[in-house]
């Protein structure tokens, strides 16, 4: 047994002999999940159909379990790596518990009838996915999400110790795209599966991922753990954004900030101040945000949206001088919002904000 399920060595890819992306090392180990992310076109599906065979590589070698893809018969790789690509996948006249079952092949005779031992497999993989009430109905009548969950199944039951999934949540609505990432992270861990897949929602590959490899530019950029990948701004360099920013540690993605010096200050805090940043950005409003202290769950977004920001350390007392900072910024606005249900010790500072602001204030509830 070697140390890594499936490993690359010197991988060529490309179409009709150009190649696309040169010396790919990718390693993937039992008991653990591997993401491609990276900008559209990058090579991410061509890395993926080049090591299931469906592409013949350019040069290179992929292994799996030390020997030689290559010199490996179909059925031998169909029996120890199973497939779900992106393409919607619609068989004809075929019912769920059919489409399924098609994963049990590798193990048949030529004529591909099904034994006791085999239609209980079936039967287990459409319950490990929540499916058996999907056993007979036609593959056509399903929905998106159902129809992910039925091809899952039917790459289980090929009993694989790898599967390569290519974009496994397209088309799927949020429901079904946490229902089936967590699945495919129980199977991983109760049966040691390795999991080689690619995604475009980089949230999700955060939280799943055990390895990122990230694609750009027709290249491998960089390999290693989400909290190597999601850090020094590098996902925005990765994707080449020029418009708003990416939140690391939440991973979500906030818009720019509206230019202009501010209109209206907004006191918040502890997340009360985020929807309210949120709104003011929708409507084209620049605002200031503070006081903040730096470790402050407001702080990412209001960093993200807001013109200014009156910040002070983490972990420390407000200053004098922090204070009269925010008192200056509040002399050139119209309005002051008040996002905080109550003030105490550790945000009176703002409640002097508050009191300062006057008749200028303006409480926001939940509601408003």
């Amino acid at each position: 047994m070697h140390e890594f399920l499936v490993h690359t060595d010197g991988l060529t890819v490309g179409y009709r002999g150009v190649p696309l992306i040169r010396d790919i090392t990718l390693q993937v180990r039992r008991g653990e999940i591997l993401t491609l992310i990276g900008p559209n076109g990058a090579g991410k599906s061509t890395i993926l159909k080049s090591i299931i065979r469906q592409l013949m590589p350019l040069g290179g070698t992929v292994y799996l379990d030390g020997r030689d893809m290559s010199g490996m018969h179909e059925r031998a790789i169909a029996q120890r790596l199973s497939v779900l690509m992106t393409d919607r996948s619609r068989p004809e006249l075929m019912t769920c518990g059919e489409v399924a079952a098609a994963g049990r092949y590798p193990y048949t005779g030529r004529l591909g009838i099904l034994s006791a031992a085999d239609r209980a497999k079936v039967h287990e993989a459409m319950a490990l996915v929540h499916a058996e009430a999907l056993y007979d109905r036609s593959f056509d009548e399903i929905s998106d999400g159902q129809r992910q969950r039925v091809l899952l199944a039917r790459a289980i039951c090929q009993e694989p110790e790898v599967i390569v999934l290519d974009e496994p949540t397209s088309f799927l609505d949020i429901h079904y795209k946490a229902e089936l990432l967590t699945i495919l992270k129980r199977l991983v861990r109760e049966k040691q599966i390795a999991l080689i897949l690619s995604l475009h929602e980089i949230d999700l590959a955060q939280k799943i991922s055990d390895r990122i490899v990230c694609i750009r530019s027709h290249a491998v950029d960089r390999c290693g753990t989400p909290e190597e990948i999601f850090s020094g701004g590098y996902l925005e360099r990765l994707y080449g954004m020029t418009a708003g920013s990416f939140d690391e540690h939440y991973g979500g993605i906030e818009l720019a900030a509206v230019p202009g010096p501010p209109r209206v200050f907004v006191i918040g805090g502890g997340g009360s101040g985020i929807p309210v940043y949120r709104r003011l950005q929708r409507q084209g409003i620049p605002f200031a945000a503070g006081i903040l202290h730096e470790n402050d769950l407001d702080c990412p977004a209001a960093r993200a949206l807001a013109a200014q920001v009156i910040t002070e350390q983490a972990w420390q007392p407000v200053r004098p001088q922090t204070i009269a900072q925010a008192k200056a910024v509040i002399d050139h606005c119209a309005q002051v919002l008040c996002c905080v249900p109550a003030f105490g010790p550790l945000n009176d500072c703002n409640r002097l904000l508050a009191e300062y602001a006057g008749s200028r204030l303006t409480a926001v509830t939940d509601s408003t």
